[in-house]
């Protein structure tokens, strides 16, 4: 008889976990970017890399984009190209730390001026869900600044809420705002949304359809994440989730590489919360594979997440509730410790396949390392562009907005 009883594997069938495009890229830290043989060359071929990892996991049914990474002279081509694979486009992410004039902030920037071309990116990533039919415009700012003195706090967050209020009055119904958090980096000494409570506040004050983005590799060493997820879950704000990994910093590592347990206590506290399958809390990998391969870390990650909530939700939550309400301390510690030291692995390998997923964490059969570069030119005009290793340029105008490569940060 399986450890998993039908009703976790009903849970586990409905999981769904979004797959970053950038990640599929060639990527690295302000030292180095080390390239990889086959790295997608454009968005669509970002796209069926990741449909590789949905056919072998049938976990990760749509892709995020991130502007202007993911420009394309047509969304309609691109979405349909993406459901030909079996995949959808997803979240929509803006960028705003990779432009000169974004120096001193974009969206928060002393300069009206300034502000504005980061709004009109930002509406102009909106028509792009419109096209795409993404549901939600994700918001990471690299705002804030090194050294006392040198910014008034107060005032960027009042021009922070007064740009967001014009970015959310441009949502259709059915789209929403999702603000993530960082607290610190590329900013020192403050960042203009450092925490999930000033991501909370501004928010709020926008509407129903503004959320909080919560990245699980944007704290302080040490924070109590899962006390987070439960707050946000309570308060209705949390929109969505950013699973990576960290040991020091934003190190967007494979999730659950660097601390199992801490995503085991994130998940039952997700489930706890009602946020387990519910349409209003996404689940994305936002990571970075900077030295392993790309498809087969994605493929890991998504069973990762699927694994850890498989023993969550293994909690007896009868027997949890009766220690805690007894005040049998090591009691109600047991019955968390017994569900995540329980071995889900073989069962949920055996489900997969009696459901014709692959049981194994990555292909056996590695995707052919031919050379998909672009041609000498073209490199060398994504290079002077700032662009993603390899990137093709999709038209004159989207070569004027493109940003340089992804860093390990963001």
């Amino acid at each position: 008889m399986s450890i998993l009883s039908p009703d976790t594997l009903a849970a586990l069938e409905q999981q769904a976990i979004e797959l970053p495009s950038w990640a599929f890229g060639n990527s690295g830290t302000r030292f180095k970017v080390f390239g990889t043989p086959g790295t997608p060359r454009d968005p669509y071929e970002k796209i069926a890399d990741a449909a590789q990892v949905n056919a072998y996991t049938a976990l990760a049914p749509s892709v995020a984009l991130h502007i202007p990474w993911d420009l394309v002279d047509s969304y309609d081509d691109l979405r349909a190209h993406a459901e030909d694979l079996g995949v959808t486009l997803g979240t929509i992410n803006s960028n705003t730390f990779q432009d000169d004039d974004y120096k001193f902030g974009a969206l928060t920037h002393e300069d009206a001026a300034i502000r504005q071309k980061a709004i009109d990116h930002h509406l102009a990533c909106i028509d792009v869900m419109d096209a795409t039919g993404s549901r939600d415009l994700k918001i990471w700012l690299a705002e804030g600044s090194n050294y006392p003195g040198q910014a008034d706090l107060r005032g960027r967050q009042d021009r922070l809420q007064e740009s967001l209020q014009k970015i959310y009055a441009r949502l259709g119904d059915d789209q929403r705002l999702v603000l993530e958090y960082k607290f610190f980096e590329p900013a020192f000494y403050h960042t203009d949304v450092p925490d999930w409570g000033t991501s909370y506040a501004q928010v709020s004050s926008l509407g129903d359809k503004a959320m909080v983005c919560l990245d699980t590799g944007h704290h302080a060493p040490g924070t109590n994440i899962e006390f987070i997820v439960m707050q946000l879950l309570r308060l209705g704000k949390l929109g969505s989730f950013d699973f990576n990994s960290r040991f020091y910093a934003d190190d967007d590592l494979i999730v659950g590489a660097a601390d199992p347990f801490q995503l085991f206590r994130i998940l039952f506290e997700v489930i706890r919360g009602g946020g387990l399958n519910n349409p209003d809390v996404a689940f994305m990998l936002d990571q970075c594979h900077n030295v392993e391969d790309k498809i087969p870390g994605q493929i890991r990650s998504v069973l990762n997440v699927q694994e850890m909530t498989a023993r969550a939700l293994l909690v007896d939550r009868d027997a949890l509730t009766a220690a805690q309400k007894s005040g049998d301390v090591l009691a109600a510690n047991a019955v968390f410790m017994d569900a995540f030291y329980t071995d889900v692995r073989p069962a949920l390998a055996e489900w997969r396949r009696a459901a014709a997923s692959p049981p194994t964490r990555w292909p056996r059969t590695p995707r052919p390392a031919t050379s998909r570069r672009s041609p000498p030119s073209a490199s060398a005009e994504c290079r002077r562009a700032g662009a993603p290793d390899g990137f093709r340029s999709p038209s004159a105008a989207a070569r004027a907005l493109r940003p340089g490569r992804r860093t390990a940060g963001g």
